[in-house]
């Protein structure tokens, strides 16, 4: 090799750089390519999981209405009110309670 076919040392590191960002873009655009897949591939599930959770909750609003006036008919209408929020309070303190413990086993 002739010194005249070398190339400077600047250059070679310059396209070593530009070769690296290149590979780094086309790595990103490869996994973005992927997660448009999943994300597409899940849509339908996330949409059917949504309206089917709102669903649950318009159930369980019946569900907290029903007992109210069924407590109401019983021990008048603040009474039933109040032993209706006291049991859905104690309900959701006992899955807060529930999903805590989980939390703590799953940790140890």
């Amino acid at each position: 090799m002739d010194d005249q076919d070398e190339k400077p040392i600047g250059e070679t590191f310059g396209r070593l750089i530009e070769d690296g960002k290149a590979y780094v873009r086309a790595e990103v655009n490869l996994v973005r390519t992927r997660l448009d897949i999943e994300v597409d591939r899940f849509r339908p599930v996330a949409i059917l999981g949504a309206a089917g959770l709102l669903f649950a909750f318009a159930a369980l609003v019946a569900l907290a209405v029903t007992l109210v006036l069924t407590l109401a008919s019983l021990i008048g209408p603040l009474g039933g009110g109040l032993a209706a929020t006291a049991i859905f309070a104690a309900i959701a303190g006992l899955l807060a309670y529930l999903a805590k413990r989980s939390l703590d086993r799953s940790r140890a």
